[in-house]
């Protein structure tokens, strides 16, 4: 088989489809590999580490895709990457389909397999390519809202541990699942004064038990939204529905009734996010404000830059 790894060319991406190591992987097992020049340079990995490794460096995005069986990415492919896939070719990567019909329809028309990280499946029903970008994202989710509370950058100025004399910052986390679980173990080690919105007991449970009960634990309800929203410096969103557009939980009336200052951070940005007001930003414009509360919609996959692992996802 001939594996094609393209340079990724979303904006502010700066990650690869395959590190050296899983070249040297593929190679072993009698693969030939392609990958682009330059597509892990702004990572670290180098031409010639890739050509040490067994793969064939390639010019063009355009020999790749025409050579490749198999397609391997990071990001979902752009319009023009679509166009250049075709009957019989696998695509590997994230996709993200739920809130994008344009890309939905090319992938259709091109033919091609199209197999999406985020709806792999182990034989526990669990999620493993998806688990460690939402590590990272619940856990850089809680280092952007603190960034952007400071009141240089819109916030209403509240530090989330406190100090001695001043009470902690509130952070509401809605959803309790793998952005949820590493979303609060960030806050709760800045000292903030944490509650997790959940609609399953079980896993409500769980955080209590994981937590020891240093945080509060919450039934999630229209309710239980509006109330603890109003009161919390940063609201996380935090909330999966596999393969399908997130719910709207926090709705435009609860954003009005926020806080001035506080800050919104939406991690289900890539399904369409779950709050009314989101609309998905980059690391180059990552807010926005509105009802004087700072709106931050960067997707989570372009919050992951390097990992040490060598499972071929940087």
């Amino acid at each position: 088989m001939i594996v094609g790894v393209p340079k990724e060319i979303k904006n502010h991406e700066y990650r690869v489809g395959l590190t050296p190591a899983a070249v040297q992987e593929f190679v072993n097992c009698g693969h030939e590999v392609l990958v682009q020049t330059n597509a892990g340079t702004s990572i670290g990995f180098t031409d010639e580490l890739y050509t040490n490794a067994g793969a064939l460096i390639i010019a063009t995005p355009e020999e790749i895709f025409a050579k490749a069986d198999m397609i391997v990415k990071v990001k979902e492919p752009q319009p023009d990457e679509c166009r250049m896939l075709r009957q019989g070719q696998t695509l590997y990567t994230y996709l993200h389909l739920a809130p994008d019909p344009v890309q939905t329809q090319l992938l259709v028309e091109s033919g091609a397999t199209c197999i999406a990280y985020e709806t792999v499946t182990d034989n526990r029903g669990t999620l493993p390519l998806l688990a460690p970008m939402s590590e990272v994202a619940g856990r850089m989710s809680i280092q952007a809202g603190a960034h952007y509370l400071e009141k240089a950058h819109g916030g209403s100025g509240t530090l989330l541990g406190g100090v001695p004399g001043v009470a902690p910052g509130k952070v509401l986390i809605i959803g309790g699942g793998v952005v949820g679980l590493n979303a609060a173990k960030m806050a709760m080690g800045l000292g903030a004064d944490v509650t997790i919105l959940d609609r399953s007991l079980t896993r409500l449970r769980e955080l209590d038990d994981i937590f020891e009960g240093r945080l509060a634990t919450v039934f999630s309800t229209s309710e239980a939204i509006e109330y603890h929203s109003s009161r919390a410096d940063l609201v996380i969103g935090a909330v999966l529905v596999p393969g399908a557009a997130a719910p709207k939980l926090l709705n435009r009336q609860h954003i009005k009734n926020m806080k001035p200052g506080s800050v919104v951070v939406d991690v289900a940005i890539d399904q369409g996010g779950c709050f009314e007001t989101s609309k998905a930003t980059t690391h180059q414009d990552p807010v926005y404000i509105i009802d004087d509360v700072v709106h931050y919609c960067v997707g989570q996959h372009a919050w992951w830059r390097r990992s040490n692992s060598n499972n071929g996802l940087e």
